[in-house]
């Protein structure tokens, strides 16, 4: 089932339909969340950032289970965290904080796995690559930055390194509003933009600027046409803009350079948009609090749906499983009866806060899997508690596996030492010859003289 998921910066909660029938579902309660603080951790949960007031109050990040309407898991950062962004399998959740860093959190464990400085003002969006081995930040100082994961996490690299971002783009001139990025890993294109009333689309391959397109009004939120023929940006004026990306320039007399038309039915600012992923629906939110469903071939309302209280700032569509059990590991199954809930710990507010062995370190796997939890990301201490519960465990299931590795490593032993039989023989008869033929020759000399 694919659903629509809506926030807002005031306590109106986060509202839930189906995208297909229009029908809600459950709303959470508790939410005001700031733009782009609203993310679907995998299958599992959604989380969300937390505006407080007074502003200067430290902010919060709220744990929701798909089946329960109260707020579950509370944490509160060192200080405030407004963006979000969860890598596809739901195992890291990234933090934009105002300061400019950026916080890295191990889900299933809560810890801080990094912190470091992104942005000399406040970061303002953040999302994943394709494979998730990619961060892409945007901030108020104007700057998109793309981050290696693998360089965040490589100690040795990131001291030798000048910088620890991969790129670095610059060309907005006032803060950076929104951010997406393509299909493709290190080939993919970004677009972004900003409050100076532009898109800019960034080539990853290239690290340079491919295209840059004005608009009538500042842009809030963009969305990616899923074959990345065009792109949707909404605007503070209401209207949503249709922009291409893969043909030539165009120029009209009623819009700029690359832009091919627009479309509108909002009063108030375009604050979201988001695409469906089954079919080709375009989802936007507005200031006055309506989810609208497009169709994006014949831009003709589908739906729409209002959202309980406020303005929306964030849309989600997310595709839910009928049953995650069997896409869960069973040491989290385990851990979850033991604890009555599936929901990790608590963030941690400080790197290395809880005192490990000094041998712990984390297994980092980036590659771009959907299953929701897998030993590969898991934190190495989490894997050996894993491994002590199916040692004390004893079941036959456990027995059977372990008995079909030792026959499958016999079996491949076997076939080694036929191999190095085989191997020795011929080098024997190799020697032999040799040999022969060595003093055959020294005969046949002897002979002659």
């Amino acid at each position: 089932m694919e659903v629509v998921l809506a926030s807002s910066s005031v306590d109106g909660g986060i509202g839930c339909w189906d995208l297909h029938t229009g029908a809600e579902q459950l709303r959470y309660k508790s939410c005001s969340s700031p733009s782009h603080g609203l993310v679907a951790v995998g299958p599992r949960f959604i989380a969300s950032s937390q505006i407080r007031e007074p502003p200067a109050a430290p902010g919060s990040v709220l744990f929701w289970s798909w089946s329960k309407p109260q707020v579950e898991v509370k944490s509160f950062p060192a200080e405030t965290v407004k963006p979000l962004a969860a890598n596809h399998p739901g195992t890291f959740i990234a933090g934009g904080a105002s300061s400019g860093d950026i916080y890295l959190w191990e889900v299933e464990t809560g810890r801080l796995l990094k912190r470091w400085r992104a942005h000399f003002r406040a970061v303002t969006c953040l999302v994943f690559s394709e494979d998730d081995s990619l961060l892409v930040s945007g901030a108020e100082d104007g700057c998109v930055r793309v981050w290696s994961l693998f360089m965040i996490f490589d100690d040795l690299r990131s001291q030798q390194a000048n910088n620890l971002y991969e790129y670095s783009f610059s060309e907005h001139t006032l803060s950076v509003t929104d951010v997406v990025i393509g299909n493709g890993g290190c080939n993919a294109i970004i677009v972004s933009a900003s409050e100076d009333r532009t898109c800019k689309v960034w080539s990853l391959s290239r690290g340079t600027l491919l295209r840059n397109v004005v608009f009538p009004s500042v842009i809030d939120s963009i969305a990616l046409d899923p074959a990345e023929h065009v792109f949707y940006a909404g605007s503070r004026d209401g209207k949503i803009f249709i922009a291409a990306l893969n043909t030539e320039s165009i120029a009209t007399n009623n819009y700029g350079t690359h832009i091919l038309g627009s479309f509108s039915n909002h009063s108030k600012s375009v604050t979201c948009l988001a695409y469906g992923t089954g079919e080709n629906l375009l989802i936007s939110g507005s200031e006055d609090g309506i989810i609208r469903v497009w169709n994006a071939s014949t831009r003709n309302i589908v739906r729409m749906f209002k959202h309980a209280k406020g303005p929306v700032n964030n849309i989600l569509v997310v595709r839910r499983e009928n049953d995650y059990s069997n896409h869960t590991s069973s040491n989290v199954q385990a851990s979850s009866r033991k604890q009555g809930s599936n929901l990790p710990p608590p963030l941690e507010k400080y790197v290395n806060s809880i005192d490990e062995d000094s041998n712990m370190k984390t297994i980092i796997s980036l590659g771009g899997g959907r299953r929701p939890v897998d030993a590969s990301y898991l934190s190495s201490h989490v894997i050996t508690n894993y491994i002590k519960e199916l040692q004390h465990q004893g079941s036959a299931a456990t027995s059977e596996m372990e008995m079909e590795k030792l026959k499958h490593d016999y079996q491949r032993s076997m076939q080694m030492a036929n191999q190095w039989k085989k191997m020795y023989e011929n080098l024997h008869q190799f020697c032999v010859k040799e040999l022969l033929d060595v003093g055959q020759a020294r005969t046949l000399d002897e002979n002659d003289n």
